[in-house]
């Protein structure tokens, strides 16, 4: 797993594990890999470093197989851009901000499935990527975050035939989650600032969808457990499950 240190990929993380397999978390955050290692007694692998580069992310396929193959991808690196519009931004900051959230939200995926490949094939395996409602609906995000889950929603469908027959690739879609801590751009002066920041926010999701809940990370976990299953999701891929709880038309 790339990006397993906390929010969504911690609880699909943490559901691996406790559906009896080994697990290994490429976190960038030092200090929330060590609280993943003590959490879990020592039971989950962390490869501390940077999961665009493609020597960590080497690092941690050759770690995941160590045991006795490679057999699933996922990938829960992002970015958040916290609603900026391109009406307020000059050329530079639009030039930055879009390299920013196009390397974290998509071409990591892209480099870790490249990176992974080889040793999924060997066991066909399955890649599964973290989405957003965004990558429906112009909802959930500003313009390049929503953008960027869009393109993983291509990715998705595009990896899945570029992989065939051989390796499933599959994306999950959550809605606007609690208990997350999505960081903002760097190129915007954001990094400080995070979704868990903003004041109601639980009430806010949870208004806006049929079921009239905010999810949490843990709410999602499942469906990563789902399409992960070789057996339940072995007929399932080219696909994204949306999971937002129902979102209500704005």
């Amino acid at each position: 797993m790339v990006g397993g240190g906390s929010g969504i990929g911690r609880a699909a993380a943490l559901a691996y594990l406790g559906a009896g397999a080994r697990v290994t978390v490429v976190e960038r955050s030092a200090e929330l890999a060590a609280a993943l290692r003590k959490e879990t007694d020592d039971r989950v692998t962390v490869v501390v470093g940077d999961g665009t580069r493609p020597d960590v992310l080497a690092a941690g396929v050759a770690s995941a197989g160590g045991g006795g193959g490679l057999d699933h991808l996922t990938c829960c690196v992002g970015v958040f851009d916290h609603y900026a519009s391109l009406r307020q931004l000059d050329t530079a900051q639009l030039l930055a901000a879009a390299e920013e959230t196009w390397r974290l939200n998509v071409l990591s995926a892209l480099l870790a499935a490249h990176a992974a490949w080889p040793a999924l094939r060997e066991t066909g395996g399955s890649i599964t990527l973290t989405l957003s409602e965004s990558a429906f609906r112009p909802v959930g995000g500003g313009v390049l975050y929503g953008s960027s889950k869009w393109a993983l929603r291509g990715v998705v469908q595009h990896l899945a035939a570029d992989f065939a027959p051989a390796v499933r690739v599959n994306g999950v879609a959550p809605g606007g989650t609690t208990d997350t801590r999505f960081s903002g751009l760097d190129a915007l002066g954001q990094s400080a600032r995070s979704v868990a920041d903003s004041v109601g926010r639980a009430d806010r999701i949870a208004a806006g969808t049929l079921l009239g809940t905010a999810p949490t990370p843990a709410d999602h976990a499942a469906a990563f457990l789902h399409l992960a299953d070789p057996v339940a999701a072995r007929v399932v891929t080219g696909q994204v499950l949306l999971v937002d709880g129902g979102r209500t038309p704005s």
